[in-house]
């Protein structure tokens, strides 16, 4: 669970900001669900009502939060509008959205792997691997590690030395920050065992190595994807089944 300390209540409102996103971070709040009522904020955190309100305010411009009118206020990205600069957290089928950025990030990274061998210098090529190392001790011991996973792809589209990648890096970052929060750790022992073939063919310099690695490394994530799409649909239709037959048998029992 998430400890944090009681603040200062002269503490500005972009800073309880601020800690309210670090708190739906590291908790966790998930996607999709409720974030507590202004009464227990303000205690949780010190402050009064109308400091968390600002909060709120803050993170729904954000694009962290929705406010839902006599419900109450969810979480509907773990991703800000700063991390988001494409706005992609906007797509309400986050599924489709990520097997279509799979389709993308298949058509630049592994060749984005593959110049970043070739160009990547000694110590970079073993801050990659110390990286790979930071991301599996995150995974293993359940701690949040998506900001290491996205840094992990940044740093082989940084070190490719091609400008255009780096324009693309938002994309790039964003489709790993969707596929993280869809998964959920489905996939700890893939995504272990993938960075560090992308690593250690980097550190071999290895390039096509690097890259046959990271055609694996986005494949296996592909289709985790396209499994989760199709149990999504086959509940879907199971829901809808059920609610016809429902409706069949109350019109039914009505003639009667």
């Amino acid at each position: 669970m998430y400890q944090f300390e009681k603040m200062d209540k002269r503490l500005l409102g972009s800073q309880v900001e601020d800690a309210l996103f670090e708190y739906i971070l590291h908790e966790p709040v998930e996607i999709g669900q409720k974030i507590p009522n202004e009464f227990d904020l303000a205690e949780k955190f010190g402050v009064g009502r109308s400091t968390i309100r600002e909060a709120v305010k803050g993170l729904v411009s954000r694009g962290v939060l929705e406010v839902r009118r006599g419900s109450g206020t969810y979480v509907i990205s773990t991703s800000t509008l700063e991390e988001d600069p494409l706005g992609l957290s906007k797509f309400q089928d986050k599924y489709k959205l990520a097997l279509e950025l799979f389709d993308v990030r298949l058509m630049l990274e592994p060749e984005i792997a593959f110049l970043a061998c070739q160009y990547a210098s000694q110590k970079e090529r073993e801050e990659l691997s110390a990286l790979c190392d930071e991301v599996e001790e995150l995974f293993t011991s359940g701690k949040n590690h998506i900001k290491k996973d996205i840094e992990f792809h940044a740093s082989i589209a940084k070190y490719s030395r091609n400008r255009v990648v780096e324009i693309l890096l938002p994309l790039i970052q964003s489709a790993v920050s969707t596929f993280a929060n869809l998964t959920q750790r489905s996939l700890l022992n893939e995504t272990i065992e993938s960075h560090r073939a992308i690593a250690d063919a980097m550190l071999a310099r290895d390039a096509v190595g690097a890259k046959c690695a990271m055609i694996m490394h986005l494949t296996h994530n592909r289709r985790k994807i396209i499994q989760l799409l199709e149990e999504q649909e086959e509940t879907a239709f199971d829901a809808a089944q059920c609610t016809s037959r429902k409706q069949h048998t109350i019109k039914k029992n009505n003639c009667k």
